[in-house]
């Protein structure tokens, strides 16, 4: 019932687009800002994904985890059953209404650091017969319009 309240505030929000309304308003440099926009935009993302996968019945135990020493981060990690989900979120600008396919936008050197770092996450919490995988939401960010989203299950192998 949270999930379903969560997720439709969420929605509400989300329904002119994800991006920032508002111009930087102490006078940023252009690079600077666009950067932070990119940024904030990311972190809407990364909300309504998580909200989004709540009402599919996901069980978070983690959201942006990253180990003490090593590089990088993985999103969302969450139960969808008895599979431990690692979920990298991907938020895109659609140009034009087409979509941005911001799930192609994971390079191999990504993929193997998302291995890596789901590694040290089993490690530190001492996972050793669970069942694991790697889920993606892609999200087109469609100015003046709802996020587009896409939940592709298993879409990574844990073998870099």
């Amino acid at each position: 019932m949270l999930a379903r309240i969560g997720f439709a505030v969420v929605e509400w929000k989300a329904r002119h687009g994800l991006q920032d309304s508002a111009q930087a308003a102490d006078g940023e440099a252009g690079a600077t800002a666009d950067r932070l926009a990119a940024l904030r935009t990311g972190v809407r993302g990364e909300t309504y994904a998580y909200w989004y996968l709540r009402r599919l019945g996901y069980i978070f135990i983690a959201r942006n985890y990253a180990p003490v020493r090593a590089k990088g981060e993985i999103d969302l990690i969450g139960f969808d059953g008895e599979t431990l989900a690692f979920v990298e979120v991907r938020t895109r600008l659609a140009v034009k209404g087409k979509s941005a396919l911001p799930e192609l936008s994971i390079t191999r050197e990504k993929h193997e650091v998302l291995v890596r770092t789901a590694h040290y996450f089993l490690r530190e919490r001492h996972l050793k017969e669970c069942p694991v995988r790697f889920d993606v939401v892609a999200i087109d960010n469609i100015p003046g319009q709802p996020p587009a989203v896409r939940l592709h299950k298993a879409a990574l192998s844990p073998r870099a």
